[in-house]
């Protein structure tokens, strides 16, 4: 059955009257939007909020190089350093959740669970506090990151532990046979491929980091966008028009991250496309990998047999 044909099996096509329907659905609810967007637009003009003097500071370079670029800076040196650090150590701990040893396993899940159930605002206090407490000077930016690094990589272990669990089971079963090691099966076979699934989830997550950053400013005294962003409003008296930018400056982000990784995506899928399990099956009778067959390919060769 072709995908189209499953499409058909689980979507019944409207008839002319549910063709009907949809569009004048769809028209009232155009019609609905347009109106709030035209409310909104009137009400934020008539209290002086589209005026022309609310929105120049923003094309004067004083306003990017003095408040939104320094911010801007921060945010992403901090969600970087956080990411940085975050997604070894979470992966480290999903797969140590993951392990036969009950020594290392129960610690781990004791981390992931702790550091999972505390607000990400607690853990910036006491990271600060922490820092403050032990080197005898405060550092904001350390604060933000530990608290991120704690909290999103506890998040990543479940999404790399749930990544590596959703394979099939075969091909830990066929990693064995080949002769591999627990350790040579999870770096060689199972995480390779489970990369691409968790891909989606990594990336809501790092864009959780990045959004999360904002928290120090509100908290520690960190000075990222969110917090020059509110420097500059109350410089330049125009709140609503600066915080406009900075959402959009914030999207803007996202978006870009959501395409790398997106990018990212397809091109592992296109390689492990081009080392499909047919090209490990048609050179060897045996589960062996010949010389230049990846050691993935000869596992699902050894699952298919």
């Amino acid at each position: 059955m072709t995908t189209k044909d499953a499409v058909t099996v689980l979507y019944d096509h409207p008839g002319p009257k549910a063709r009907r329907l949809n569009l004048v659905l769809t028209v009232i609810f155009g019609a609905l939007l347009m109106l709030a967007l035209w409310w909104v637009l009137s009400t934020l003009a008539d209290k002086g909020q589209l005026a022309a003097d609310k929105w120049k500071p923003f094309l004067q370079a004083g306003t990017w190089t003095t408040y939104l670029l320094p911010g801007l800076w921060a945010t992403v040196l901090a969600a970087a350093l956080s990411v940085v650090i975050a997604v070894p150590v979470g992966a480290a701990l999903g797969i140590a959740r993951l392990s036969d040893h009950a020594w290392l396993r129960r610690p781990a899940a004791a981390v992931v669970e702790f550091f999972r159930a505390i607000p990400v605002l607690i853990l910036m206090l006491f990271a600060f506090t922490l820092w403050f407490t032990v080197f005898s000077v405060s550092s904001p930016l350390a604060g933000v990151v530990i608290a991120l690094v704690l909290y999103n990589g506890s998040v990543i272990a479940e999404v790399v532990r749930a990544g590596i669990l959703s394979l099939p089971r075969g091909q830990s079963e066929a990693a064995a046979a080949i002769g591999l090691s627990k350790s040579q099966m999870m770096t060689s076979v199972l995480l390779p491929q489970a990369v691409t699934v968790m891909l989606p989830a990594l990336v809501s997550q790092l864009v959780v980091v990045l959004k999360d950053t904002a928290l120090g400013g509100l908290l520690i005294g960190y000075v990222e966008l969110r917090r020059a962003a509110s420097t500059a409003a109350s410089f330049y008296k125009n709140l609503l028009p600066t915080y406009v930018v900075v959402g959009v400056i914030y999207i803007l982000l996202n978006v870009a991250l959501t395409f790398a990784a997106s990018r990212l995506e397809r091109r592992l899928r296109n390689r492990a496309g081009r080392s499909d399990p047919g090209t490990a099956g048609a050179v060897g009778t045996g589960t062996t990998p010949l010389p230049g067959t990846s050691t993935v390919a000869a596992a699902n060769a050894a699952a298919a047999q």
